[in-house]
């Protein structure tokens, strides 16, 4: 699946409009369907609870992410603003 997705080479080119990126909407959850049910399921499991470890383990920083989305808030509403001025002024 990794390599179809880095392959400049596609079974459609994407150039042809909707059909060209049909392939990959379609090929790419079956290759990631595929790839998982080929894992044993043993493995999977103990993929999942050492998962399930990690994550609880992550540190959270609210101040990071309020930080985070106040900057987002601020370029979305500076590019509204931007996209505003050049439309009102044609």
């Amino acid at each position: 699946v990794l390599a179809y997705i880095l392959s400049p080479i596609d079974l459609i080119p994407d150039f042809i409009p909707v059909i060209g990126y049909l392939d990959d909407l379609l090929l790419l959850p079956l290759g990631i369907w595929l790839a998982i049910r080929l894992i044993p399921q043993d493995v999977w499991k103990e993929c999942q609870i050492s998962a399930a470890d990690r994550v609880s383990d992550i540190p959270r920083n609210r101040l990071a992410a309020i930080i985070i989305i106040i900057i987002w808030v601020l370029a979305i509403t500076f590019v509204a603003y931007w996209v505003w001025k050049i439309m009102s002024d044609v």
